[in-house]
């Protein structure tokens, strides 16, 4: 009964290990868990719903399939839908809660979407203001009750024996092969492209990355969920949940993650480095509220972390400080994680070093990892097994993967994940997969020890200055932002005289730094105007410059008075930056450092 398409794992789960609670969600303040067995009939029960209203296979070509898409918080109607509709024979197109309506517009049109499923109001007004706009769309439906909207449970039928035959042949036509999602990538410029995956792509790189996760996940473990699942790291990592029998719980917000983690007690979760920094952030802030001997304590543990080597024995007498420090530091942060987590995988962007080696030596492994949309999505990982780890790299391919590095360094991968193509788009799919059938990632990278891969930029974002020198700006901004004075950066430069950045502050330290020195802290741009900040952000730009090679150096920067946000448009949903979006948007600011330099 080997798994041969994604809904497969539900049956896999129900026959190997039945959860009491395979999902779980808060509803009126209270965890609502959810049963194995209540899944399935969930699932099975609108998958048949599904069909009496005409919803499902029609034939095999990817046009004659009919599109459902999702814009939702994660809770378990989303994983229910998502079996669901893959049973039906139709293919699910899940949609960022935060699109703007244009884009919304787009993808329904685009995709010929016929149902859409939302959480809530908001995201229903948001639908419903472009109706007019999107004639394939049939109905919508929301998850939550809302007064004027149909609700999913209308959709839910009571699978009588003679609907079994039916949902039974509608999952048999169902092949491997055939196409299982429409994932539109936001990306970091113009309207959205649609990743076309099979459940062969996603399967199969379930199956080469799940064998990984053994010592930290299993039946009666737990795991919260807060990535978007509308991204497809969260959504793979959810079907190894529901392979591997972990007890999925959502958080109830991003603001809530700290809570629930206590309530919870995960024995591992997913995020992405932008996450993690803060959660360290908040760690090192309540560090910075010690007094005394605790505080020295606290900087002293921090500083033995910050030691911490992979795989290599640092002697008798580090080892025995990082048991003190374990004992008497770390052992309160991983309460504060709910006291169970063995290890956190991340992805999605570059996490800072200093982070993996502070966590890993409180005894949280960080399993980072790389991947993309188009490669369904993982290539390569760090493993839980220290061998198998590398701190700055993102490890080792997975198997049955190739990596190839081009003559310019772009990673190229090889594979069964490698995704079937863009949706309508044979142009842009011909661009990026070549003949041999090789996908070109877009990312720059070299290999560190003959096998652990290393990312070094993305190659669109490598510039030249107008000196003809080539500056890579996500290592500048990385190491920088290890400054706990730097909340966001994004390093400039293309086609000037010199490089420069676009600095947001970590605010929070900004105003204690500036209380404690006389400053007056009442407002963003009063800090920022005073001439004391202006010269200590200097400071710290000139402490890490030396790091790096004369071009690549910080000459000017510009601090900005508000954090980028993916409202506000700088982000995109996976916490990314949209450089293209934030030079548009701070243009005046650009020009700014620029002209100084002009005058003189």
């Amino acid at each position: 009964m080997t798994p041969t398409r994604l809904f497969d794992f539900l049956d896999w789960q129900l026959h190997k290990f039945p959860q009491e609670d395979m999902l779980a969600a808060k509803e009126n303040g209270v965890w609502k868990k959810y049963s194995t067995q209540e899944i399935k009939q969930l699932v099975d029960s609108l998958s048949m719903g599904l069909l009496k209203a005409g919803i499902g296979y029609q034939d095999g070509s990817i046009e004659g399939r009919d599109k459902v898409a999702v814009l939702s918080n994660n809770r378990p109607e989303w994983l229910v839908l998502d079996l669901a509709v893959q049973q039906t024979g139709a293919v699910l197109t899940p949609i960022y809660p935060t699109i703007s309506v244009n884009e919304l517009e787009f993808i329904l049109n685009d995709a010929s979407i016929k149902l859409v499923f939302v959480s809530d109001q908001d995201l229903y007004n948001k639908v419903q203001s472009i109706r007019e706009k999107t004639p394939s769309v049939q109905a919508v439906y929301t998850f939550n009750e809302i007064q004027e909207a149909l609700n999913w449970k209308d959709l839910l039928q009571i699978v009588e024996a003679d609907d079994v035959d039916a949902l039974n042949n509608s999952k048999a036509q169902v092949k491997g092969n055939e196409l299982a999602t429409i994932l539109y990538t936001s990306g970091t410029t113009g309207f959205p492209k649609g990743v076309m995956l099979s459940h062969h792509n996603i399967l199969d790189n379930i199956m080469n990355v799940e064998e990984l996760l053994i010592p930290v996940c299993g039946a009666s473990d737990r795991t919260l969920s807060f990535l978007p699942l509308n991204h497809i790291f969260e959504r793979v990592i959810s079907y190894i949940y529901i392979f591997r029998g972990v007890s999925i719980y959502y958080a109830e917000s991003l603001d809530t993650v700290g809570e629930n983690l206590k309530e919870v007690k995960p024995n591992l979760f997913s995020t992405v480095p932008r996450l993690l920094e803060k959660v360290y952030e908040k760690i090192m802030n309540k560090g910075r509220e010690l007094t005394g001997i605790k505080k020295n304590l606290f900087f002293w543990a921090v500083g033995v972390g910050s030691k911490f080597e992979v795989d290599k024995d640092l002697g008798i007498g580090y080892k025995v400080q990082l048991a003190i420090a374990n004992k008497l530091i770390f052992s309160k942060w991983r309460e504060a994680l709910g006291g169970n987590v063995k290890a956190i995988v991340t992805g999605a962007a570059a996490c800072q070093v200093r982070l993996l080696k502070v966590f890993t030596a409180a005894q949280i492994t960080i399993m980072e990892g790389y991947g993309l949309t188009e490669t369904s999505p993982v290539i390569s990982v760090n493993h839980y097994d220290s061998s198998g780890r590398r701190f700055g790299t993102v490890g080792k391919v997975i198997r049955n993967v190739e990596v190839k590095l081009a003559a310019d360094g772009e990673i190229c991968c090889k594979g069964s994940n490698v995704m079937m193509g863009y949706y309508k788009r044979p142009d842009l799919t011909d661009e990026c997969i070549d003949k041999d059938g090789w996908f070109h990632t877009g990312d720059i990278g070299v290999w560190v020890e003959g096998d652990f891969l290393k990312i070094t930029d993305r190659k669109k974002e490598i510039f030249k200055t107008s000196g003809g020198k080539y500056v890579a700006p996500q290592p500048i901004e990385n190491k920088m932002k290890e400054s706990s004075f730097i909340e966001q950066m994004i390093i400039i430069g293309a086609e000037r005289k010199f490089t420069a950045a676009l600095i947001v502050p970590a605010f929070a330290n900004l105003k204690t730094w500036c209380q404690k020195h006389g400053i007056e802290a009442s407002s963003n741009e009063l800090m920022l105007n005073h001439p004391r900040v202006q010269e200590y952000y200097k400071t710290i730009i000139e402490k890490f410059n030396p790091q790096f090679n004369p071009v690549e150096q910080v000459k000017k920067f510009e601090l900005l008075n508000a954090e980028w946000t993916i409202n506000g448009g700088e982000l995109t949903p996976t916490l990314k930056l949209k450089r293209k979006v934030i030079m548009e948007k701070y243009a005046d600011a650009v020009e700014r450092i620029y002209a100084v330099d002009d005058q003189k």
